[in-house]
């Protein structure tokens, strides 16, 4: 679940601008993405919203979404399954949860099973 955003400085700041130079920069901490251990992943299976299809969804990576990019291929391809990688979550297709969680452990990751 996305944390909830209680005030315009949790927006980041800049909301609009009418300069048409003006290019947004958003700040990344890479040391997170230096150490697999530091993520703490949360996987979930979730069929709200997908026409009664089940999808597990990893939650919780924090770092550039160019390395959220290669975790997910990694993972579609390691599963043999398709999926997307949307808004800072990783959808992979079918209840593959326990493989996924294996998968990720012996990257390092620090996994949870979420929900239910």
């Amino acid at each position: 679940m996305k944390p909830k955003k209680n005030s315009l400085n949790d927006l980041g700041g800049i909301m609009y601008s009418t300069n048409p130079e003006f290019e947004y920069e958003e700040e990344v901490d890479d040391t997170v993405t230096s150490a697999n251990n530091q993520q703490d992943l949360r996987v979930m299976l979730d069929k709200k919203n997908r026409g009664g299809k089940a999808v597990t969804l990893i939650t919780g990576f924090r770092g550039r979404s160019e390395d959220l990019e290669v975790l997910g291929k990694m993972l579609k391809t390691k599963c043999g399954v398709g999926g997307s990688v949307k808004d800072g979550e990783i959808m992979i297709q079918g209840d593959v949860r326990d493989k996924v969680m294996g998968i990720l452990q012996k990257d390092g990751y620090k996994v949870k099973k979420a929900g239910g």
